[in-house]
């Protein structure tokens, strides 16, 4: 009996562990697949798409502390990333030269950085609670899975699937992917380039702003809350293919899914281990990743 038992609650955690990890993977997913959208489109590794969101949640968790319904908080969260990631694009990225894409990556560093620092002058660096959007459990078996980790991965899959219908169904989803092809041959065939890559910008700073949403309830609110989620998404992209929106998608729920089974059955201490350990692993053996296409570079 008491091994039989044993066995139910490991069972229960273990299912509790992969929804807590497909919740987590499905931020990364999120977080990634923006990033992949914005690369794909502009050849920009945007390293500012984390801070960019948590400008979006300060906005958003001042606008409910005013009596906003947290559901037009999470619009605006959403509109004011846009906002101010598209002004960032205007002003700071698309001066650039042509090409330069490492003064375009230490330029989202910088403007990284700035965010932060202007997060912390008007909003101040305390950690904060952030609400959630549901509370509660459902109970599965023996185990009581969090509403909020279960809400995540249906909003999530639910963007994924239109970000895919997007892409595959519409004619500026097409124009999208003629950019990402080639720029030159886009501009004959009439897609304008600037315009395609605003469109692309858009979306991934929209997808990172929703991600961040659905991480802060679980994470707590401060200026640096999405460096840990940013740098597993990364993982993620470099897992699946940094070329592949799929790959980003799958490579983040696979890094969610292996941090919480690291720090639940081996140590909390060395999940990032684990899991950029694996990563490094799968890289060596395709570099390109699961699902990215093979390019040959000098390096």
């Amino acid at each position: 009996m008491d091994a039989r038992r044993e066995e139910t609650v490991d069972v229960d955690q273990l299912l509790l562990v992969l929804v807590s990890g497909l919740a987590s993977g499905a931020v990364y997913g999120l977080m990634g697949l923006g990033l992949v959208i914005i690369y794909r489109a502009t050849d920009v590794v945007n390293f500012a798409l984390a801070s960019l969101a948590t400008v979006g949640l300060y906005a958003a968790l001042s606008l409910q502390d005013s009596g906003l319904p947290l559901l037009l908080a999470a619009v605006a969260a959403i509109i004011v990333t846009v906002t101010v990631g598209l002004g960032v694009r205007e002003t700071v990225l698309r001066p650039l030269a042509h090409g330069d894409l490492l003064a375009a990556l230490v330029m989202t560093m910088g403007v990284s950085l700035i965010a932060e620092s202007v997060i912390s002058t008007i909003w101040d660096d305390q950690p904060r609670l952030f609400p959630s959007l549901v509370e509660g459990s459902v109970s599965v078996g023996g185990a009581a899975i969090p509403t909020q980790s279960l809400l995540t991965i249906a909003v999530a899959a639910v963007a994924m699937g239109l970000v895919a219908y997007l892409f595959g169904r519409t004619t500026i989803g097409s124009a999208m992917r003629a950019v990402a092809e080639s720029a030159d041959t886009a501009q004959i065939l009439g897609l304008g380039s600037q315009r395609i890559a605003r469109i692309a910008w858009a979306l991934g700073l929209g997808l990172a702003a929703l991600a961040a949403f659905l991480y802060a309830p679980r994470s707590g609110l401060m200026p640096a809350v999405l460096g840990a989620p940013l740098f597993r998404a990364f993982a993620g992209i470099f897992l699946g293919g940094l070329t592949s929106m799929y790959g980003a998608v799958i490579g983040g729920l696979t890094v969610g899914v292996l941090d919480n089974l690291a720090a639940t059955y081996v140590s909390a201490g060395y999940r990032d281990t684990f899991v950029f350990s694996f990563t490094i692993l799968v890289l060596l053996i395709r570099p390109q990743g699961l699902f990215g296409e093979r390019t040959f570079q000098r390096v």
